[in-house]
């Protein structure tokens, strides 16, 4: 006999209060950090959030439940959450042998990610200098230490709390001899120049603002930057690629190989690129 699936547990609990129509309409889908779970609830659920919310940690055991009450806030990309159940948001993730902590209610955690986060421990090569220009908790520093074994990453947030966690997760993987950490804006701390390997921009809607800022900390031979941004779904990598091209060529690079490719969808009609360019930088 198949087991029934979590969400339909749920349903069935809040059918019970509520009344089939209403749990019918709940979304089944969630996303799970460690101990606390977050979901997407319409607002005209509200009057059974605690139920719903209850009903989620009786079967499956997490601690917390979270609402997602709309998109990330500022430049900070604070997530905009509300408890519904439980107590306590800190949390820990495990994931492809690292362990990242955070308080999920006050750090953002994207789990569609996980892939991207695994290709850029797989890409770096041992040794490598890389720049993390939006490290937050060590999403992308942290595969290029332990997996990539980069000789040195420098990581830089500028959200305390991200940079506090972010400073937690390095000593928790045991990278702290590789792994230097900055708190402040990427565009003004005091950053090694013209030594990189490798840039990440992580920062979405779009990193393009801020490659002039990497070219300055690639080496003067050359190196790689891995560009994040949003496009329309529709013929959106391309545009992609061709955008941060054509941004590096007006800045003087000398672009060579490049290559776009999904993350993740975001919203409708929408998704995440991530560009890959090979480039030498003006002299």
């Amino acid at each position: 006999m198949t087991p029934t699936a979590p969400a339909e547990r749920v349903r069935a609990r809040l059918a019970r209060v509520a009344g089939s129509e209403v749990a019918r309409e709940m979304p089944s889908g969630y996303q799970r950090l460690g101990r606390v779970l977050l979901l997407r609830l319409p607002e005209g659920m509200r009057p059974f959030f605690g139920v719903i919310g209850d009903a989620w940690i009786e079967e499956l055991g997490v601690g917390s439940v979270l609402r997602y009450r709309g998109s990330m806030r500022g430049e900070l990309r604070v997530p905009d959450v509300e408890r519904l159940a439980g107590s306590g948001t800190e949390t820990e993730v495990r994931e492809h042998g690292i362990r990242y902590r955070l308080d999920a209610a006050r750090v953002m955690f994207a789990a569609g990610n996980r892939t991207e986060r695994q290709r850029v421990g797989r890409m770096i090569r041992p040794g490598e200098t890389v720049v993390d220009l939006f490290a937050g908790i060590g999403y992308f520093a942290l595969p290029a230490a332990v997996h990539g074994r980069a000789g040195r990453v420098h990581a830089v947030e500028k959200n305390p709390e991200s940079f506090a966690y972010l400073d937690e997760n390095v000593r928790l993987n045991g990278v702290g001899d590789r792994v230097t950490t900055y708190l402040g804006d990427n565009r003004s701390v005091d950053l090694p120049m013209a030594e990189a390997d490798r840039v990440v921009l992580g920062y979405l809607p779009s990193s393009l603002p801020w490659l002039p800022r990497a070219l300055e900390l690639l080496r003067r031979d050359g190196g790689s930057v891995h560009v994040h941004l949003i496009e329309g779904s529709h013929g959106g990598l391309a545009r992609s690629e061709a955008a941060v091209r054509r941004r590096l060529e007006s800045l003087g690079a000398e672009v060579g190989p490049s290559s776009a490719r999904e993350v993740k969808p975001y919203g409708p009609g929408r998704l995440h690129a991530v560009v890959d360019a090979q480039l030498r930088p003006p002299t």
